[in-house]
């Protein structure tokens, strides 16, 4: 078992591990089942159940919960089962903290989080692999840095992420409980109609596109998803907001802003990367295109992170700068409002 240990809250989680306790199988702890049955010490079982990673019958269970004859017991991650080697890669990385339990980042625009389909390099994990490499635990390869959230491929911002079993399971407990504090950057198509707010919907995927994710108003469809949100600037055709997440949702700001007809500026997936406010004269239209040129991805920043120090209990508080190229579309619409009366 790996220290990728999860969100299942948060993420699309993966079977590692399913086992049936036989018909003639006496009630015994799940954690002593699982010992008998996959490569795992006792203690990193209870952590995984503890994490929620434990399931019997696709329900979490606690470390002490007794199986009984014909039930399914299966340990989730939220990392597919290995199928591609991580290899450390030389790649610098703006490292924002660090100590012996934990590392946080503040990622690029532009880099993937951890490989998968498509993107078997290059990725965070690869460039945090090489920074750990001289640490025994990561020097064999066995163990990988510990996700407990991610954010897109190309949203910039802060991510923390474990060096420790122990760790990862504290933070991912953090993340379930909706107990970490993550507030984002973003600006956005059009006026909002109050200058602070908030947006639920439950966020699944597609049917029509896979690759991305809708609001669907029914509650058996996707997953309850909450995004508070604050306007910061307003200019006229895009506002500058604030949103602070009470849920975790895959492309939940995105997705919640595109429902409430505010897609993200220059967002493609979601039909952000065109004029959808403003005028139709020519010189307003090669002013967004310019705006578009200068952020080639959508407008859409990881600006602070809190959570509770899995060691020392203390409160931590990060932020980070708006990331250059946002900023210099923001200053353009600044300039561009400054300079002409919006309607």
């Amino acid at each position: 078992m790996g220290a990728d240990q999860s969100n299942p809250d948060n993420q699309e989680l993966y079977e590692h591990h399913r086992v049936i306790a036989e018909q003639g199988q006496k009630p015994m702890r799940v954690d002593k089942f699982l010992v008998n049955k996959i490569e795992a010490s006792r203690n990193k079982i209870q952590n995984a159940a503890e994490a929620g990673n434990i399931l019997v019958n696709d329900k979490p269970v606690k470390s002490n919960y007794k199986v009984k004859p014909g039930e399914v017991v299966s340990v989730v991650l939220a990392f597919p089962p290995r199928e591609i080697e991580l290899i450390p890669e030389n790649i610098p990385l703006e490292l924002v903290y660090e100590d012996e339990d934990l590392v946080v980042v503040n990622k690029p625009a532009g880099m993937v989080v951890h490989p998968g389909y498509g993107h078997y390099s290059g990725t965070m994990i690869n460039a945090l692999l090489y920074h750990l490499k001289d640490l025994p635990r990561f020097s064999s390869g066995q163990e990988r840095p510990g996700l407990v959230h991610r954010i897109d491929k190309n949203t910039s911002g802060l991510l923390v992420v474990a060096k420790n079993e122990v760790a990862m399971n504290h933070l991912a407990k953090q993340f379930y409980d909706k107990t970490t504090h993550r507030q984002y950057i973003a600006l956005v198509w059009g006026r909002l109609r109050k200058q602070q707010g908030t947006i639920t919907g439950h966020v699944g995927r597609s049917r029509k596109n896979r690759k991305v994710m809708q609001v669907y108003p029914a509650q058996d469809q996707g997953k309850h998803a909450v995004t508070h949100y604050r306007v910061l600037e307003d200019f006229g055709y895009v506002c500058l907001v604030e949103c602070r997440l009470e849920t975790g949702r895959t492309h939940q700001i995105r997705t919640h802003f595109r429902y409430a007809g505010h897609p993200i500026f220059n967002d493609a997936e979601y039909g952000g990367d065109r004029i959808l406010k403003g005028t139709l004269f020519n010189k307003y239209r090669q002013f967004v295109k310019n705006c578009f040129d200068a952020l080639p991805r959508q407008a859409l920043h990881a600006k602070t992170l809190g959570f509770v120090h899995p060691s020392s209990g203390q409160y931590m508080n990060f932020d980070s700068s708006i990331p250059d190229d946002m900023q210099v579309v923001i200053e353009k619409w600044r300039h561009y409002t400054a300079n002409r009366q919006v309607d």
